[in-house]
């Protein structure tokens, strides 16, 4: 029996609301972490945080849904993704 594997995929994400000084990017780490995902989060601005984000397609689904959350403190206004060129990370790292 041949088992399907799902293709891994990279998501460039854009998180808006409140989520500087919230916890956001360490918690999207562990998040990240735990669903296997590889790729990079930083904050951009007052009110923004970007990740890159690889891996298979349910565990992006998964993180992408946290993304729309995010930490207890964080209030997130609007989530944008979109598919974009694999990179290769190796880890998840939060970019200072």
């Amino acid at each position: 029996m041949i088992q399907l594997r799902h293709m891994a995929k990279h998501l460039d994400i854009k998180i808006y609301g409140r989520v500087i000084g919230v916890g956001f990017r360490w918690s999207a780490k562990g998040q990240a972490d735990k669903l296997g995902i590889c790729g990079i989060v930083r904050n951009v601005d007052e009110d923004r945080v970007e990740a890159e984000a690889e891996g298979e397609e349910p565990s992006l689904k998964k993180f992408l849904a946290w993304c729309r959350k995010g930490p207890f403190w964080a209030k997130v206004e609007r989530v944008e993704s979109a598919e974009g060129k694999m990179k290769g990370y190796k880890d998840f790292r939060v970019v200072i």
